[in-house]
């Protein structure tokens, strides 16, 4: 019976060890993080589970200050599960297993292809060292480039600390922040700003169109995938710009009070950072009503794929955009950049958006229970945020019920997850041969 149990062999599926890999980081984050060493003495269970599972899955919301309910040790532990999380736990498996042997065996290579995204197994460690490689020389940069800014306001020790912290964080989109009120404090500081931008944005970029990027460098010679997600970037990114500073340039308590140089910047970064990162220069919840709904639309939409960035992803968002109009014109097939896009792709798409509205939709019902007197906005706001792995707030994280934190945290957790593992369930169709007669059901 001991032989027959030792020598029994459990076959897991990719999202079962994706799932396991995530929640065992959680579990092993949510246990340092309670240590004496690593807090003050303040952190709760779910605290720690909270801020633990947000870390893991690069989200940012937090029910703690960070700078002062973390020790320094515990703050390198929080930096230890972002990257964790951002890297990706599959990424981290692959590197490993590089180091023991000199190559991966056709199962390890399998779900290595289904966590990436990738069809052909002869790319999966060239990916996965790459994305090791361009997350190191990034933040690295981002170091370099903000110790030199706050050098003069904080010396070298702590700008160099406050740079490696907001540098892993920026470029893995997770959001956290040493300050209680995140970036508000540079909202002047134009380098400071800029350049963690630019961190988010390379960060939820999308590895593989970095990769394509490096290798062909004319926009001529990029894949299809590369010019839909860069253009679609440009295009959020600048409208969401104009839109924010045109909105908010009569708003008092948010562009108002700036000159033109800082509602510029704050514009920019407001417009940008809702596509996955957390942090803000502007009080989020002092924004206009219009300002919110379009802040949680390009939450909604996150980044590109295989990229630290969350949401639906805007390779999504484009394709159904594109299939609207191509029905609306009658066209036969679904072009761009000459060249046509697949049905499975469309309802790829499609099941990514439905499955993430429904997770929204159920997370902020039941909040909504659990929660009867607080601001509908707020909530659906910070709902939106978690299942998109956002990490904005409108400031009411911290005065939520420890129920309504776990459903938080189940949204996270779901939607860090989810991607992935429809990628599986796409990659593996179940085709059958029993054809059935086709019914006539009225659309609209």
């Amino acid at each position: 019976m001991k032989a027959k149990l030792k020598n029994k062999t459990f076959n897991f599926s990719p999202p079962s060890l994706l799932a396991l890999g995530f929640l065992s980081f959680i579990i092993i984050g949510t246990l340092l993080l309670k240590l004496p060493f690593a807090n003050n003495g303040n952190l709760s269970w779910m605290d720690a589970l909270f801020t633990a599972t947000s870390a893991v899955t690069i989200t940012g919301l937090s029910v703690v200050n960070i700078g002062q309910s973390l020790t320094t040790t515990g703050q390198l532990i929080l930096l230890f599960l972002i990257q964790c999380g951002g890297l990706g736990f599959m990424t981290f498996a692959i590197l490993a297993a590089l180091s023991l042997a000199p190559q991966l065996g056709l199962k390890q290579q399998m779900m290595a292809q289904d966590s990436l995204g990738q069809t052909s197994l002869s790319k999966v460690t060239t990916i996965a060292q790459s994305v090791f490689f361009y997350s190191l020389f990034f933040e690295v940069t981002g170091i370099i480039i903000l110790t030199s800014i706050w050098t003069p306001d904080f010396g070298f020790a702590h700008a160099l600390y406050y740079a490696f912290f907001y540098s892993v964080s920026a470029f893995n989109n997770a959001g956290f922040s040493l300050f209680p009120d995140s970036l508000v404090t540079f909202q002047s500081h134009y380098l400071a700003c800029l350049a963690i931008s630019f961190l988010y944005i390379l960060g939820g970029i999308g590895f593989m169109v970095l990769m394509d990027i490096k290798q062909n460098k004319r926009w001529k010679k990029l894949s299809t995938n590369s010019k839909v997600v860069l253009s679609t970037i440009a295009v959020l990114n600048i409208s969401g710009f104009l839109l924010i500073w045109l909105i908010e340039a009569n708003n008092p308590l948010t562009l108002m009070q700036m000159n033109l140089g800082e509602q510029a910047v704050n514009a920019w970064f407001q417009a940008t950072v809702p596509r996955s990162s957390g942090f803000n220069t502007i009080d989020t919840a002092s924004l206009m009503n219009s300002s919110t709904l379009l802040t949680m639309f390009l939450m909604f939409i996150g980044g590109g794929s295989l990229s630290t960035a969350g949401g639906i992803k805007v390779g999504t968002f484009f394709i159904l955009v594109l299939s609207v109009i191509s029905f609306l014109r009658r066209n036969d097939e679904i072009r761009v950049f000459n060249r046509s896009i697949s049905y499975e792709s469309t309802f790829k798409a499609l099941a990514v958006v439905v499955i993430t509205l429904s997770l929204i939709f159920i997370g902020f019902m039941t909040i909504l229970i659990l929660e009867p007197h607080k601001n509908f906005l707020d909530l659906f706001f910070e709902v939106v945020s978690a299942a998109c792995t956002v990490g904005l707030s409108r400031g009411v994280t911290g005065e939520l019920h420890n129920g309504s934190l776990f459903v938080l945290s189940l949204l996270m957790f779901a939607g860090r997850l989810g991607p992935l593992t429809l990628a599986y369930l796409i990659a593996t169709p179940k085709k059958s041969r029993l054809k059935h007669p086709s019914a006539d059901i009225q659309i609209g």
